[in-house]
């Protein structure tokens, strides 16, 4: 797994719990859990562009996918933005986990 500028700012309290309940099968779990990186990482680019200025998409996605790993990621976001992206950030992953850790597990 490549690492991302927001790992750090991704804190999924329970959720690892929440999918042992779902699932006893290892690889059904590997399969919720890449599902649900694959949700942060949506949320967290469509977190970012949606309070970025449009006129620096375009900049910071060609950054983002030459250096996915650099946390100056997000000093270059709260440049552009004028805002504190890594407390955004932090609140969408923490709304995030507490969807998923609604789901019931006769629904999944």
């Amino acid at each position: 797994m490549t690492m991302l500028f927001y790992d750090k700012l991704t804190v999924l309290k329970g959720v690892d719990k929440k999918i042992k309940k779902l699932t006893p099968v290892n690889d059904e779990r590997q399969e919720l859990w890449q599902m649900v990186e694959e949700i942060i990482h949506h949320k967290v680019l469509g977190c970012c562009l949606t309070h970025l200025p449009n006129e620096h998409h375009h900049e910071f996605l060609e950054m983002f996918h030459a250096r996915p790993h650099d946390i100056k990621l997000l000093e270059y976001l709260d440049t552009k933005s004028k805002k504190n992206m890594k407390k955004i950030i932090k609140e969408e992953i923490k709304n995030l986990t507490k969807d998923l850790l609604l789901l019931d597990s006769h629904k999944v």
